[in-house]
């Protein structure tokens, strides 16, 4: 995994730290937002997450291009910088 990236929930203006060694999926249902796990592998898009802004590292093998353009899957993906969620 790369190195640590934030995800910030816009609704509830709050900014969550995705460490190195942690999961973006996690990270949020530690969070308490209301997320299916699924598979936790990014192959079910069961987990698949709308974002409305930031620089996705996909690592999936669910979602088309079209697809992630505005949605991760928060169990694999990781990002360069932040991700903004309407949370």
């Amino acid at each position: 995994m790369s190195g640590s990236f934030e995800i910030y929930l816009a609704w509830s203006d709050r900014t969550l730290v995705v460490g190195p060694d942690q999961s973006a999926l996690q990270v949020l249902l530690d969070a308490g937002v209301p997320i299916e796990p699924g598979c936790l592998s990014g192959a079910c898009g069961m987990c698949a997450t709308d974002f409305v802004e930031g620089d996705v590292i996909h690592k999936d093998g669910c979602l088309s291009p079209f697809d992630r353009e505005s949605m991760f899957c928060p169990c694999v993906s990781r990002a360069h910088t932040r991700i903004v969620l309407a949370y």
